[in-house]
């Protein structure tokens, strides 16, 4: 499976973004669906994930309530909806897949994606 994310970009705080995951390939080991993002000096962090059955998705409690996973397997794209962004989300966004269907607890470990996408950069300042 092959990842190109994109939508990365400059906003200013409060604002929002909608990053965008196409994948392409063997989309069909495209079971489960996460997003993470690395800030400069820190490590990487689950941001949100989706596991195949779509009524099951799990969030950072430092996103919860702004940010929205969602897919679209008609179009093999999965989505990241970031509103009312701050500084401290300034990271670079990589979108994840795997074949697997981790439990709740491991949506957001990074050990869990087999493929990943080289990564957009999401930069919020005024």
């Amino acid at each position: 499976v092959q990842l190109q994310a994109s939508g990365g970009g400059w906003v200013q705080p409060g604002g929002s973004l909608r990053l965008s995951c196409a994948a392409s390939g063997a989309t069909s080991n495209a079971i489960s669906v996460a997003w993470f993002r690395q800030a400069p000096g820190k490590e990487r962090e689950g941001v949100a994930g989706m596991r195949q059955t779509h009524t099951r998705t799990a969030y950072a409690d430092s996103v919860k309530g702004r940010f929205t996973i969602s897919r679209d397997n008609a179009k093999n794209t999965i989505y990241l909806q970031m509103n009312a962004l701050t500084p401290e989300d300034t990271a670079v966004y990589y979108c994840a897949t795997t074949s697997r269907n981790p439990v709740y607890s491991a949506i957001l470990q990074p050990y869990m994606y087999q493929y990943w996408g080289q990564g957009t950069l999401v930069t919020v300042s005024s």
